[in-house]
């Protein structure tokens, strides 16, 4: 059964940092998209990093100098490293991941086929 497990959301203050995982299960990150996608309160999901076929990676220009996105193959998991944030960073955020694929990450929703259950990240000014 394909699974993906998000962890290490958590309420921090303006100027933190927070690390994310996911955790994936019944089948291999290795040859598949995977990305991060957060959703705020009232507001569409957006792509916030991505990486995948190639290695290549791709940022919202939101978050692009303050978040990173690596998949550690080993452990079969993905994080994101978020630095810097503000209070528009607060939001859900979920993990996606596509079938096997050689074709570049994009950070389009339709290109990801399974979805994690989110982990909430709040940030206070």
């Amino acid at each position: 059964q394909l699974q993906l497990v998000e962890s290490g959301g958590d309420s921090v203050e303006a100027g933190g940092s927070l690390r994310l995982s996911c955790k994936a299960s019944g089948w291999s990150i290795s040859n598949r998209n995977m990305a991060w996608f957060r959703q705020a309160p009232g507001m569409e999901r957006e792509g916030v990093a991505a990486v995948g076929w190639g290695d290549l990676i791709k940022y919202a220009d939101s978050v692009k100098g303050r978040f990173t996105i690596s998949k550690d193959i080993r452990n079969n998991t993905l994080t994101l490293d978020m630095g810097s944030l503000n209070p528009e960073d607060t939001a859900m955020y979920y993990c996606a991941a596509t079938s096997p694929s050689s074709e570049p990450a994009t950070l389009s929703e339709g290109q990801y086929r399974y979805w994690g259950q989110g982990t909430q990240v709040t940030v206070s000014s």
